[in-house]
């Protein structure tokens, strides 16, 4: 797939993802952050189902859903995609970058819809401020979905199995959000909506305006101009 077409079908994914987002958070804001008939029923099935082991593992798994984990994540990433080490250096800062500002977008919506969160009693972890969109499950999402754009660029064999990981963790940390009883269901697919929207900002973007990294130096792709 040439540039071109590379920005046009991530600008239809994200218009798609911040159309379906945009719905849900109408929703939430409209019924004032009270939960939907799946957010009891999910949170129930949830409290009905946490032995010791599976509260661990799930306590595990969320804890690489922020922090350093993200970051090292799209970082190493960058620095694979690259060729010389002013590119890979410019992929890893991007990568960050798109992460970071990702995130601090997120939070501003948080702060708009300040939807709160389930029962403080029914938590199984530490949680703080409001609750839509799930901040875990958005910085997971953002970061497997940078580094699947990363591997689909620089690995044309064998990468498959790495994006299909990357997806499931991705899947799995949100999940560990609505299991361990801090945030609602619709919070943890309002994270995957963003997320989804904004990694095809950030393609869209990047294939139109910013050089091919994985090139040759001195070989730079030209940009895709708007049609």
């Amino acid at each position: 797939m040439d540039r071109k077409r590379t920005a046009e079908f991530a600008g239809s994914v994200a218009l798609g993802a911040w159309a379906a987002f945009a719905v849900l958070a109408l929703v939430v804001t409209g019924r004032h952050g009270t939960p939907l008939g799946p957010d009891r029923t999910l949170l129930a099935w949830s409290l009905g189902h946490r032995p010791d082991v599976a509260v661990a593992v799930a306590r595990g798994i969320t804890a690489t859903g922020t922090g350093v984990v993200p970051y090292a994540l799209v970082m190493a990433a960058g620095l694979v995609v690259g060729r010389t080490r002013r590119q890979r250096l410019a992929a890893a800062l991007l990568g960050a970058g798109c992460l970071a500002l990702g995130q601090t977008v997120r939070r501003g919506v948080l702060e708009l819809v300040a939807r709160p969160r389930p029962p403080q009693a029914d938590w199984q972890t530490s949680a703080s401020g409001w609750s839509f969109p799930s901040g875990h499950t958005t910085t997971a999402a953002l970061a497997a979905g940078l580094v699947i754009l990363a591997i689909w660029t620089r690995a044309p064999h064998g990468r498959t199995p790495w994006c299909v990981a990357l997806a499931c963790w991705a899947l799995a940390v949100g999940a560990t959000r609505v299991f361990l009883g801090v945030h609602w269901s619709t919070d943890v697919i309002g994270g995957w909506l963003f997320a989804a929207g904004w990694l095809g900002v950030c393609a869209c973007v990047a294939a139109r305006w910013v050089p091919d990294l994985g090139a040759p130096d001195g070989l730079p792709e030209r940009p895709v101009s708007a049609p």
